[in-house]
């Protein structure tokens, strides 16, 4: 070994670069996380569908203490959604699964267990979301359509998963921050109207807190105030399968090199805006 420089035997260098490899496939995927980025180049994972239509979406459920209530809300408004489902927790509660599709809404893969995908494990991602989307098949009786991952880290194994299974990766475009354990209603409000540029929007909430602290109660209140705003601009308001989403189409916007908000054709509906810029991601 010369002074300064460390000489790696050539035996190990070729594992060496095959670990560095598989770190950055299973990585790398993950930076769609950023919104930005997913906005200008992956509109589709973004959710942004039919300008006229915005998506709404919920995670982490079925929860017998809390998903009855939003089922029970969003039937007053007479509005449809998709929630992504926790495999574990629909094998725990088929009734509520069931209770979801019997009243028109779709449900979709959030993964088996809400786990964070540290190091790479592309046997147990495709064995732990075929094992969720075959406990919505089976409650649901139909097939799942998308796949959203817990925390929105989509890693190359997830969506190499995801595909696999016949499942669409979607995101969201907003999002309440809901899960904040100083949430109100007020601010999970404020936070979505600032991210809406009323562009086919795709908004994420919860129905479910795992962490047992009933952080689900600002978004279930905020609900028709959201709702009757968005209708008010003329918007649809309704699950992902009638979102207008396509295979490798999205509806494209451009990001400014400053990183400023998106500028898209026209402006962002007056009454879904708020004083608000977009929550950090």
């Amino acid at each position: 070994m010369r002074s300064g420089h460390l000489d790696i035997p050539a035996v190990l260098r070729a594992p060496l670069s095959a670990t560095a490899l598989a770190l950055t496939a299973h990585v790398a995927p993950a930076g769609t996380w950023l919104p930005g980025l997913r906005r200008t180049f992956l509109p589709g994972l973004a959710g942004l569908g039919e300008p006229d239509h915005v998506a709404l979406t919920f995670d982490d459920g079925p929860d017998p203490r809390s998903t009855p209530r939003f089922l029970e809300v969003l039937d007053r408004l007479s509005v449809h959604a998709t929630f992504f489902v926790l495999g574990e927790g629909l094998r725990r509660h088929p009734e509520l699964g069931s209770a979801i599709v019997r009243r028109g809404h779709e449900l979709a893969v959030h993964g088996w267990t809400h786990s964070r995908p540290w190091l790479p494990a592309p046997g147990r991602d495709l064995r732990e979301i075929s094992r969720a989307a075959e406990e919505v098949r089976r409650v649901s009786g139909v097939r799942p359509q998308w796949y959203r991952p817990p925390y929105g880290i989509l890693t190359g194994g997830r969506w190499a998963a995801a595909l696999r299974c016949g499942l669409r990766p979607v995101l969201w475009s907003a999002w309440g921050r809901d899960w904040a354990a100083d949430a109100t209603p007020e601010d999970v409000l404020a936070t979505v109207r600032g991210q809406l540029y009323g562009v086919g929007d795709t908004i994420l909430l919860h129905d479910a807190d795992l962490s047992g602290a009933d952080r689900w109660r600002p978004a279930l209140a905020m609900l028709p105030e959201l709702v009757g705003g968005l209708r008010a601009e003329g918007l649809t308001v309704g699950p992902l399968a009638d979102h207008g989403l396509r295979p490798g189409r999205g509806r494209r916007v451009s990001t400014a090199v400053t990183g400023r908000r998106p500028e898209v054709t026209g402006r962002a509906p007056a009454g879904i805006r708020g004083g608000h810029g977009p929550a950090r991601a």
